[in-house]
Order: structure tokens, then sequence, then C-alpha cells
């Protein structure tokens, strides 16, 4: 089903669960995620934002992308006007963008939707086309709209091994730290969106500036966001052996005054020409009427779903 997004051509895929919106031409995005029955969209819409780069002017657009890791200014932005390559796939879309002239590289999304459940699974590549070698992992973004609250955790499962002699539980390993988290140079500690838990991060969704950026080496593989009675949820492998960027970050959520970000990234690698790297997740929607976004109801939206 063909459908447009201001503007812009789009094509639709649709499950009994969810609706799913990819553009055809204007950059590698799903711009839309919509639950059955609904037009509202889940994702952010951000039409009107743009900014000169080295390739020409880029559109952010919303919802949701494949980026490159490490950030810059040279090599992420890339003007993305092009037409896509369209392949249907058993229950979904391949999207292929042009390859990419400042990088060389060449950014693929296979999208499919689960038939029983509100699913989907999102596969991106990124392929070397070039003759060089490239220092990069692969970074996927989902733009929300503001309102909610975004968490994700950032401490090792805790192991008890007995108790000490005043009764407290003994941790295995608990001379060894079990957590770090990462901040951007315009993040303050002070910020009013940020909430840090023993266990986990949250980030209220306002509009504030300057942004706020928070990153963590995220062990248990998901990020959540509630907003308006509706949790969205992103699953990523997790690969602890392997080096990630940013200060060994697999996850970060960043928020501005416009949407915030629930972000995931591969592992470090050098990509041979020729060679490609993937980055797997899973999307899935719940709705939770009644929720408010707080630490309190968000966690026990999570826990319902056994998370």
């Amino acid at each position: 089903m063909n459908s447009e997004f201001f503007g812009l051509p789009t094509r639709s895929i649709c499950s009994q669960h969810l609706q799913v919106d990819c553009l055809l031409k204007g950059g590698l995005r799903i711009v839309r995620l919509m639950l059955a029955g609904s037009d509202e969209n889940l994702f952010a819409e951000m039409p009107d934002i743009h900014w000169p780069t080295p390739t020409g002017e880029y559109y952010l657009r919303g919802g949701h992308r494949l980026w490159l890791a490490p950030e810059s200014l040279a090599h992420s932005y890339t003007a993305d006007e092009g037409q896509l390559t369209i392949e249907d796939i058993p229950n979904g879309l391949r999207l292929l963008q042009p390859v990419e002239a400042n990088n060389g590289l060449r950014k693929s999304i296979s999208i499919e939707l689960h038939s029983d459940e509100p699913r989907v699974t999102l596969s991106h590549e990124m392929r070397n086309e070039s003759a060089q070698s490239v220092f990069m992992a692969p970074w996927a973004i989902t733009a929300m709209p503001l309102g909610g609250l975004a968490v994700m955790p950032y401490r090792e499962p805790v192991q008890v091994e007995g108790f000490l002699p005043n009764g407290e539980p003994a941790q295995t390993e608990s001379f060894l730290p079990d957590r770090h988290v990462t901040l951007w140079p315009y993040t303050r500690w002070h910020d009013s969106r940020l909430k840090i838990t023993d266990d986990s991060i949250y980030v209220e969704a306002r509009a504030e500036l300057p942004p706020c950026k928070i990153g963590c080496l995220n062990h248990r593989g998901w990020i959540g966001y509630l907003n308006q009675g509706v949790l969205f949820v992103k699953q990523f492998q997790l690969q602890p052996d392997r080096l990630y960027l940013d200060r060994n970050c697999n996850a970060e959520i960043y928020c501005g005054d416009r949407f915030i970000e629930v972000e995931s990234l591969g592992p470090l690698c050098v990509l041979e020409p020729g060679q490609a790297a993937t980055h797997v997740e899973t999307w899935s929607v719940h709705r939770f009427e009644g929720a408010s976004p707080t630490p309190d109801d968000l966690q026990h939206a999570l826990r319902s779903i056994g998370l």
C-alpha cells in the first residue's frame, strides 16, 4: 500500500497488529509506526528540521534511521534525497539506499512484521562498497515525540552467593565495578529530565535546551519508552565480549526541545572492502491504558511483559 509523508512517497506494510510506513525517496527512514485501527504515529515527525552538510542539505525527517558511528559531520551526515530500492521479503520489505559518497557505505534495513503479536524485527546492514577499510559501528536511532518517559537499564544482574555476617547479601565479585554511564559535553548532571537509580537511567521527554544525552553499556539488551499509555520497547543483541564506541556504550538516549531518541549500537568493527556489518533490533508495542509516564508505572508495565 502506497501513501505519503509530508509530500514524500511511502510504502506501508501491515499486520493485524501494526502498520509500518517507509519512505520510497528522501532517505532510508521508517517514518511511521501505528497500532492497527489507529492513525496516531508513535514516532516523532520533523519534516522541517534540516541543515547543510558537505554533501548537501540533510533532512532529519523523524522516525527511525540507520546511522554511522563514530558520529561526525563529514562521515555520518549524507544528503540522502535519492530514490531507494525496495525489495519484497517474507512478511515485509527490504530498503536499500544508494552508496553514500562521503563514506563508501551502502545501508539497508530489512523489516519483518510478526503476524501473531505487535512486534517488528529489523536487520540493519552497512556494506563497505569502497576500496578502503572503514572504522565504524552500526547505530539504530528511533525518534519519539515528547511527553513520555524513556528508560534503559545499566546494571548487570546482581549475583548473590550467601550472606555476610551482618546479614547483608554477599554479591559475587563485589570488589569490581558493575556499571558506568557516558555523558556528552552539553549534558548537565542537574538536568531535571534526568534521573539515575541504582539499576536504571530515566529521561523525561520534555522540551528543554541544552539537550540531554546519556549512554551506557546496557546488560539487559532493551530500551523502553512509555507515552500516552503505549509502551514501545526496542530489544537488541548483547555482545558483551565486543568493544563499543562512545566510551563503550551500546545504548543511548538523547532528548532535545523537539523529540527524544532511543538508540542502540552494534559493536566496533573495521569493515574491509566488500564486508558488511549487521545490527538487529526487535520492536514491540504494548497498550497500558491509564499508565502515566512515571518510573513506577513504567516499571510496572515492563514487569508485566517480562522485562
